[in-house]
């Protein structure tokens, strides 16, 4: 895969010799959590990095690999999350912006670099939880609303998220109520089977969503489908599937 820099940030980058994947390994930054280590003895790390007030977070990766039909001998996760980033701007569908990405192949290990935009000014959905009963009604609808419209957006598009948990919605207010977009879309495939990988793909969503109470859960499912009619079939197909993880071991 060739090196990857967006239009917009590569003079920013260049300003501060950043624009290349050697200076990006190199440079010296504080992780914002701890690792995630593989169980061949790969890694993956994120950084948050600040140039002239632009807010970026960079992750880096050596040997942290999956697999799949079409790469056997295995590829960066970051190769994939690359690719779902660039697909999903293609598609229109809001999402985390990629400013560059490159990979290399160095004494023996599979090393990649990704640069991402900060949602400065955003808050994820995962945030508003802990405080939900005290917001105003007509605020919780917004919220609600936004979420259900960026489910559908990604499903009409023909994707299936994969992780679509309240961390990996960014929200933010706007005149409209509230603008929504997706992170964390290294799980992204196309959606093939219906109804099947829409209820599977919601689910997780409604479940970690524990303050929000029917009234909320209808108020998203009315955004997703685009009108309150067939909001029950989906009642219906959510709380079976709730169902039937609760009873498995």
């Amino acid at each position: 895969m060739k090196d990857f820099i967006d239009s917009e940030d590569r003079s920013l980058l260049e300003r501060h010799n950043l624009a290349s994947f050697e200076a990006l390994w190199a440079l010296e930054l504080h992780a914002v959590d701890e690792p995630n280590e593989s169980p061949r003895g790969g890694w993956s790390s994120v950084y948050r990095l600040d140039l002239d007030g632009h807010g970026f977070y960079l992750k880096r990766q050596s040997n942290y690999l999956t697999r799949s039909l079409e790469r056997p001998l295995g590829e960066p996760t970051l190769a994939r999350e690359f690719r779902s980033i660039r697909r999903y701007d293609r598609l229109g569908i809001p999402a985390m912006s990629a400013a560059f990405y490159a990979e290399r192949r160095i004494a023996g290990e599979r090393r990649a670099v990704l640069l991402t935009q900060a949602l400065d000014g955003w808050r994820d959905l995962d945030s508003w939880l802990p405080g939900w009963a005290q917001l105003a009604g007509e605020q919780r609808q917004a919220i609600v609303s936004a979420c259900g419209a960026l489910a559908r957006q990604v499903h009409e598009k023909g994707q299936v998220h994969g992780c679509f948990y309240p961390k990996h919605i960014f929200l933010k207010p706007d005149a409209d109520g509230f603008a929504a977009q997706l992170i964390d879309l290294e799980k992204t495939r196309p959606l093939f089977f219906g109804e099947r990988d829409r209820t599977k793909d919601l689910e997780p969503l409604l479940r970690r969503a524990n303050p929000w109470n029917d009234d909320d859960i209808v108020g998203f499912l009315t955004a997703y489908l685009g009108s309150a009619q067939n909001v029950d079939h989906w009642l219906q197909r959510l709380t079976a599937r709730f169902k039937d993880k609760a009873q498995r071991p």
